[in-house]
C-alpha cells in the first residue's frame, strides 16, 4: 500500500491544482473533490488508504495532518473512492495562473484549446513516471470540473487511472491551511 501513496497524493494534487493555468482562480481557500478509479488495483489501493487513515490512532492521524497541513494541504475521506482536498491559492498565485504544486522539474505540463469556459492539459512526469491528459470545464472564478486520464508505468506495469474532479472556492480565509510553495515562471 505505500507504493501507492505518493502516486494517489500526486495524481489527487495535480488534478487539484491543473486549471490555474487558463482560468484566473480567486484567491483564498479551495475544496476539491476527487475520485479515482480507472483499474481495480487502483480502487483497491484507494480503498486501504482510507481504511488506514480511519484506522489510524488518534495521535498518529493528527502527525499525519499535521505533516499534510505543511505541504499546504488538508486530505480527508469522500465518497468510496474518493478524497477531498482542501488548498490556499495566495492573491500571488492567482494573478501568477500558476500551478499551486511543487514541481521541482520532474513534470511538463502543456494547455491548450484555453477560453473562459475550459480547457485542455496534457502532462509528462519523470517522477513518478506517468503521464495523461485532461479536459477542464469552469464555472467562472469560483468552481471548475475535470475529468482526467492517468497512466502510469508502477511496479512495470502499465496502468491507466482515471481521475474526475469537482473543485469550489469556499472562503477568502485560508484558516489553517498554508499555501504551497511554488516555483516561480
Amino acid at each position: 500500500m505505500k507504493r501507492h501513496l505518493p502516486l494517489l497524493a500526486s495524481l489527487a494534487a495535480l488534478a487539484f491544482a491543473a486549471p490555474a493555468g487558463a482560468q484566473t482562480m480567486k484567491p483564498g481557500l479551495w475544496e476539491a473533490t476527487n475520485k479515482l478509479g480507472g483499474s481495480p488495483e487502483m480502487d483497491q489501493a484507494m480503498a486501504q488508504m482510507q481504511q488506514q487513515m480511519a484506522n489510524m490512532p488518534p495521535a498518529q492521524r493528527k502527525q499525519m495532518e499535521e505533516m499534510m497541513a505543511k505541504q499546504g494541504m488538508s486530505v480527508s475521506g469522500a465518497a468510496k473512492g474518493g478524497m477531498v482536498m482542501k488548498m490556499c491559492i495566495t492573491q500571488d498565485m492567482a494573478d501568477r495562473q500558476q500551478l499551486p504544486i511543487q514541481q521541482p522539474g520532474n513534470c511538463t505540463t502543456t494547455t491548450s484549446d484555453k477560453s473562459s469556459t475550459g480547457m485542455k492539459l496534457t502532462f509528462s512526469c519523470t517522477n513518478p513516471p506517468s503521464s495523461g491528459e485532461g479536459q477542464f470545464t469552469f464555472t467562472g472564478d469560483t468552481a471548475y470540473t475535470m475529468a482526467m486520464k492517468i497512466n502510469s508505468g508502477g511496479q512495470g506495469t502499465p496502468k491507466t487511472t482515471t481521475v474526475n474532479t469537482s473543485a469550489k472556492w469556499l472562503n477568502s480565509d485560508c484558516g489553517a491551511i498554508k499555501p504551497m510553495a511554488v516555483q516561480k515562471k
